[in-house]
């Protein structure tokens, strides 16, 4: 009996946002290297994220050990646009005074907010 060899597909996709996932899950190939590079094993990482499968992952690990100067450039781009991103958000939503706004809310009685709520 001979073996037969054949090729297996990575399975990465690249959406529309350019977000590159794992197989049909919404985990993204950064979800799954950070875990890798922080010494989880395949299995744990299976384990964390039940959407992928164990070969998927196996898959996806071989890919960024031999295409690694890709894959790191490719994270690298992802950590400067979440960088880029929140810039933006901070500009937009000014994240100064947020825990005592957020605190000042839960302090206020329940009946004061559901007037606010009725008077908006």
């Amino acid at each position: 009996m001979s073996l037969v060899i054949v090729e297996t597909p990575v399975p990465l996709k690249t959406a529309v946002d350019g977000v590159v996932r794992v197989g049909n899950s919404r985990v993204t190939l950064d979800t799954v290297i950070a875990a890798f590079t922080e010494g989880a094993t395949a299995e744990e990482i299976v384990a964390q994220y039940p959407t992928l499968s164990l070969a998927e992952v196996y898959v996806v690990i071989g890919y960024y050990l031999q295409q690694r100067a890709d894959v790191d450039a490719y994270l690298s781009q992802r950590r400067q646009l979440a960088v880029e991103v929140r810039q933006r958000n901070e500009v937009r939503f000014d994240p100064d005074g947020i825990r005592d706004r957020l605190l000042a809310r839960r302090e206020r009685p329940k009946f004061l907010e559901a007037t606010v709520s009725l008077t908006l």
